[in-house]
């Protein structure tokens, strides 16, 4: 077990490191684990919104329909913070909306 939360650790920091630097595929990837719970995981909504948020934003189609579809069962109060979220980490790493 220790092993694998490792691994999904190490998968997560390192797709967060490569959104740093402005990989799309990386922020739809986070939105894919946290919408999943993949890799162990635990499934947060809220933070799989933000992720898909910045993939979309980023010109990324599949990243805006999986956005769409878990809003589906998100509370407006949960968008908004996923919505806030994004927004910070744009201005936290310097990154600009597409």
């Amino acid at each position: 077990m220790a092993h694998s939360l490792k691994s999904a650790t190490f998968l997560i920091e390192s797709r967060i490191a490569d959104a740093a630097r402005g990989d799309c595929n990386a922020c739809y990837d986070l939105g894919i684990i946290y919408s999943t719970g993949a890799s162990g995981t635990a499934i947060d909504l809220i933070e799989a919104h933000k992720w898909f948020n910045l993939a979309a934003v980023w010109g990324s189609d599949a990243a805006q329909a999986c956005r769409s579809d878990i809003a589906e069962d998100m509370t407006a109060r949960e968008i908004a913070e996923a919505q806030r979220q994004a927004r910070s980490w744009l201005v936290q790493t310097g990154r600009r909306a597409a």
